[in-house]
């Protein structure tokens, strides 16, 4: 099986709003609001790095944390948003 590359729906434009001082996805009929743990996953989403890669480089970003699972039943529920897909 072939590993899965998460990418932002192009529907979504992920931006830093610094009024509100987080990170926002901006779709046509409105903006979804990120906590920082969701802003920090989606900001390094580029398309070309798999989603175990997106894990180890968060992992180097927060060292001696578990994060696997918690990126992973992110992403699954991101892509049912329709934030991602693959």
């Amino acid at each position: 099986m072939r590993p899965r590359t998460p990418k932002l729906s192009p529907l979504y434009r992920l931006q830093y709003e610094q009024a509100q001082e987080r990170w926002v996805l901006l779709y046509p009929e409105g903006m979804v609001r990120l906590n920082g743990a969701a802003g920090d996953i989606l900001r390094r989403i580029d398309g070309t790095s798999t989603a175990e890669e997106l894990i180890r480089d968060l992992q180097q970003a927060y060292p001696g944390a578990d994060l696997g699972n918690d990126v992973m039943q992110f992403l699954r529920e991101a892509e049912e948003r329709g934030w991602l897909v693959y």
